[in-house]
């Protein structure tokens, strides 16, 4: 009898307290002149809706603009609002900052990084890397890099075509990226599409996604600074695969330091020599813990986003087949191929036909990546941290401390943002007379927007239109039946855990 009181006052308890959360917040919205935003959930719904929480947040969206989830310290504020995303995003950007929430979670990988810090520090390398993405150099090297890229791709996707083996597109784009990202930022042929799983790029790979799965699960679990201080559990494998990490970059940074010094005269084009180049000017300001802060978080931008939109690109391409030769037509049209011998050398010539200037009259394509990008942005939810009390534009009052986020994946299945179609995948809307047409940053935000805006867009987009108009051209894709595809919860919008499986088959007018 005791047990069994014991156990309905366990129950009981939580809910209780839940809803003593509820009344409390919701009583206190109305007791302002400027309100707290409704509150749609609590701690509890939350909690029990993560595996689906972005569709979660959306539907409280499909009711709210802005709303809020009650927690019995503070509130996460959502908004769709592109009036609230500007006033949070531009126009009173500096009192939504990212150090006070990210910043201890993230050091331990990201360190002093462009994105885990605010004021003179991210004013700094903002201004450093916005010369340095501006640079010609810098271009047309990516250029070269996001071909060979795509040339690789093709190998394996042929391979599989003639083997008649199914292929997992996620893992494929992952680690193509890695090899891009890598040459650009680092110098250095890490060769993840290679069939070769071995060695310290391999190991660094492997490091690398490990403590990125580590970082975000201290997001939700609250013994992580404990196990920390006593070294257990998965901060026993944060800390090993940090150290294989800075292992491998410290080597490389040396090892550029003493290259540059010994050939004055021969300036690189990666990110990692440049910024040595700039230290010889300002010695106390790049240390190697700077340099290293810098390039990992110019990894985690440049490999996770561009992999994980194009994996979605070639889902939604599976579904909507019209797209797809819309795409082919356009390709046709806009490339002037050169005749060849093998399939492979096709491949290879075709690639070195995607110049910057034939990219740019692919506006159908640049509306396909924009209108994923809308359906499934690469960041699904950022969240800022309210510094001060502030009052948003429709009304609702911040209060210091709480968390205020915008939602990329909700904003895109808006009909007031969107029009009725809004859920459907239709590149159309982005085109007028065949000509792209951009939207407002605080409506279509999956490059954020304001100050913070992505410096690196133009180079993603860059990369996947590459890589897509190679892929299209000369090969068919048929999604693996059986096979659910969908999300699973984490800092960008990964797929689950099997990914998109395709069978994939060469095009017959090669």
């Amino acid at each position: 009898m005791v047990l069994s009181i014991y156990a309905a006052a366990m129950v009981f308890l939580p809910i209780a307290a839940a809803s003593l959360v509820f009344l409390w917040h919701a009583f206190r919205s109305k007791w302002s002149d400027h309100p707290y935003p409704p509150v749609a959930a609590t701690m509890i719904g939350h909690i029990l809706n993560f595996k689906r929480v972005h569709d979660f947040y959306t539907d409280h969206h499909y009711r709210y603009k802005t709303y809020r989830l009650a927690y019995p310290t503070h509130s996460y504020v959502y908004t769709t609002d592109p009036a609230n995303v500007e006033h949070i995003l531009k126009t009173n950007f500096t009192n939504y900052g990212r150090e006070n929430f990210n910043h201890e979670i993230l050091e331990d990988l990201l360190g002093d990084g462009i994105f885990t810090v605010d004021g003179e520090k991210w004013k700094q390398q903002r201004k450093l890397a916005s010369f340095e993405f501006s640079t010609k150099m810098l271009k047309d090297f990516s250029s070269v890099v996001f071909r060979k890229s795509a040339v690789e791709l093709s190998k394996i996707l042929l391979e599989a075509s003639r083997t008649k083996q199914t292929v997992e597109m996620q893992d494929l784009f992952l680690r193509s990226t890695m090899d891009s990202i890598s040459k650009i930022g680092f110098g250095v042929e890490m060769n993840s599409l290679s069939k070769s799983n071995s060695g310290p790029e391999a190991s660094f790979t492997r490091a690398f996604d490990t403590a990125n799965s580590m970082v975000l699960w201290r997001y939700l679990d609250i013994a992580w600074k404990l196990k920390r201080y006593f070294n257990i559990g998965s901060e026993a494998i944060m800390k090993e695969s940090i150290r294989t990490v800075d292992d491998f970059v410290y080597k490389i940074i040396q090892s550029r330091r003493q290259e540059i010094s010994a050939q004055n005269s021969s300036e690189k084009p990666d990110i990692l020599s440049r910024f040595i180049s700039l230290s010889e000017k300002e010695p106390e300001k790049f240390s190697d813990k700077y340099l290293r802060d810098i390039l990992l978080n110019f990894m985690i931008a440049g490999r996770d986003t561009t992999a994980v939109t194009l994996s979605w690109f070639f889902f939604l391409l599976c579904k909507n087949p019209g797209v797809e030769e819309k795409l082919l037509q356009e390709i046709h049209d806009v490339v002037m191929e050169n005749e060849s011998g093998s399939l492979q050398e096709s491949i290879s010539m075709f690639s070195q036909c995607l110049t910057h200037r034939v990219l740019d009259k692919m506006h159908y394509l640049h509306a396909s990546l924009s209108e994923t990008l809308r359906l499934y942005p690469a960041v699904p939810v950022d969240a800022k941290h309210v510094d001060s009390d502030d009052i948003l534009p429709d009304g609702y009052r911040m209060k210091k401390g709480d968390l205020v986020n915008y939602v990329p994946y909700s904003m895109g299945r808006m009909e007031y943002l969107w029009g009725v179609d809004a859920k459907e995948f239709r590149p159309e809307r982005w085109l007028e007379n065949g000509i792209f047409q951009s939207q407002s940053p605080f409506k279509f935000t999956a490059f954020q927007a304001g100050p913070r805006i992505c410096l690196g867009k133009e180079f993603a987009y860059m990369q996947m239109k590459i890589v897509a108009a190679v892929l299209i051209r000369f090969f068919k894709y048929e999604a693996v039946t059986g096979k659910e595809v969908t999300y699973r919860p984490s800092l960008t919008l990964h797929m689950n855990e099997d990914g998109l499986n395709v069978h994939v088959n060469c095009r017959s007018d090669w």
